[in-house]
Parts: structure tokens; C-alpha cells; sequence
């Protein structure tokens, strides 16, 4: 039986979470569990995986809905042009980084500094990017050059 208090449902005001279509539930599932150190809160219909203090709501794609109508859903099908991507903040980059990659995370490159951040960035079983980040320099006034 499901905690409903690890459900995404505010007593006031609003939360934001973070839907996925995917092409395959457990997959995600178990990835964002992993590398992430998630809890799953439901399996599937939707998968709900609680991280740090967000949500990661997966289900796989499907067509129209009442509320919906013209809309269609789908994992990507081009990794190359992204339009929004995932933003996770850590502690230690360094850390996070040898971990996941211990786990089979696969990144595009190591981590780089930029001055105002060391980040990285690595995909989902679908594609999705994830933006891996440790502020450093703007903590301290110091931002990246454009």
C-alpha cells in the first residue's frame, strides 16, 4: 500500500514536479531509483519515484485525451535538439559522479568547471538530458563566461 504522504500532493499552495514519457516504465524506474537514490512511491499507472525533494512522474506515451485533445505523447526521438532538459543540483559533483557512473550512468563528458559551476550532463534510458551541477564560483560572485 502507497504512503499517500510520499504523494505529490500539497496541503497548501503548489509543488512542481517532473513528468516523462518513456518507452519502458521499469526501466525508468529503476534508473532514477539508482542513480538518483529515489524511492519508488508507485510502480506504474503513473510511476511516481521521489527524489531529494522532488518528483519524478513516468508513464509511457499515449495518444489524445479529454484533457488533452490534440496532444500526443512521446519519449524523444532525437537526442541532438533538446528544448528543456533536467536540472539536478549536488553537494559533490565529484561524488555524485564516480557513483553513477559505478552504476552504468552514462555522461557526455566528466565534469567541467565553469567558473560559476562544475556541471556535467547525462542521459536517461530514453535520452532525456540531466544536467549534473555543484555551484562553486557564484556562490562567491563568480559567474561563467557566455
Amino acid at each position: 500500500m502507497t504512503n499517500t504522504a510520499d504523494l505529490p500532493a500539497p496541503e497548501h499552495g503548489l509543488l512542481v514536479t517532473h513528468f516523462l514519457t518513456v518507452s519502458d516504465v521499469a526501466r525508468s524506474r529503476t534508473f532514477y531509483a539508482d542513480i538518483f537514490g529515489g524511492r519508488v512511491v508507485l510502480n506504474e499507472n503513473p510511476c511516481i519515484v521521489k527524489v531529494a525533494n522532488s518528483w519524478i512522474i513516468m508513464n509511457p506515451g499515449g495518444g489524445p485525451t479529454p484533457d488533452k485533445p490534440d496532444v500526443v505523447l512521446r519519449p524523444p526521438e532525437a537526442t541532438d535538439i533538446v528544448s528543456a532538459f533536467l536540472n539536478v543540483r549536488v553537494a559533490d559533483i565529484a561524488a555524485f559522479y564516480s557513483d553513477a557512473r559505478r552504476k552504468g550512468a552514462e555522461f557526455l563528458t566528466e565534469p567541467l568547471d565553469r567558473k560559476a559551476e562544475i556541471r556535467c550532463y547525462m542521459r536517461d534510458p530514453d535520452g532525456y538530458l540531466i544536467e549534473i551541477g555543484q555551484a562553486t564560483g557564484m556562490l562567491e560572485g563568480i559567474y561563467a563566461d557566455l
